[in-house]
């Protein structure tokens, strides 16, 4: 059985924050969430799901019951609070999606060794119109690199309530769905040559598009 409140085993600012995004979620973007057992309580794994929006990461890493790590953009660094949240937080800063950032991927490689988790997207950047997008290399490399399991995940909906270009619309629903993880022989082919890490994201994504919304729940 899953924990009341998975907030108290993260450290303070990200629990805090957990809780604030999951409850915003639940107030403002009301959807259903699907397979949430399917996500490991122990040991390292990834998370790799489509991007759509600026809410996906908070509102996929709220339903998520352990603390995970996540790539920022090396900009935010400027000193401050906002830095030392980014750090609470456990956030990677990286000079762009995180595909060839070797001090990135290094240290992506070191929190995976410690147990922990991480959270990324295939595809790089925002899809326009909410339909996915092919994948990048670098997400195959770092978990064919980290030999961890990668558990899939959809979001739908969040290019309506908040996407490129829009204003954030409040009521509309984003809901979610977390599949079974993928072990690393299911995604990796070392012998599939130059084109491996490639593959690996591309197999990494079509377990991210078999993914439906889940049932909506009848009162």
């Amino acid at each position: 059985m899953r924990e009341s409140f998975p907030q108290l085993r993260m450290t303070m600012v990200y629990g805090l924050f957990h809780y604030i995004f999951k409850t915003v979620h639940n107030m403002y973007f009301r959807g259903e969430v699907a397979g949430v057992e399917n996500i490991p309580m122990t040991g390292p794994f990834l998370i790799a799901g489509n991007h759509a929006s600026h809410l996906d990461p908070p509102a996929i890493g709220s339903y998520v019951p352990r603390q995970i790590a996540f790539f920022a953009r090396k900009t935010l660094w400027k000193g401050g609070v906002l830095s030392w949240w980014m750090d609470q937080a456990w956030a990677i800063p990286v000079d762009r999606d995180g595909g060839s950032d070797v001090s990135a991927i290094k240290r992506v490689l070191r929190i995976l060794k410690q147990g922990r988790a991480l959270i990324l997207f295939p595809e790089g950047t925002r899809s326009k119109n909410g339909e996915l997008q092919k994948p990048k290399s670098g997400v195959g490399m770092i978990a064919a690199k980290a030999g961890v399991p990668v558990v899939p995940v959809r979001i739908f909906g969040s290019h309506l309530a908040w996407g490129r270009n829009r204003p954030i619309q409040i009521g509309v629903p984003v809901s979610i769905t977390f599949g079974r993880p993928l072990q690393p022989e299911e995604f990796y082919d070392p012998k599939a040559g130059k084109q491996r890490y490639q593959l690996a994201s591309e197999r990494i994504m079509a377990a991210v598009a078999t993914l439906e919304p889940p049932p909506e729940t009848v009162i």
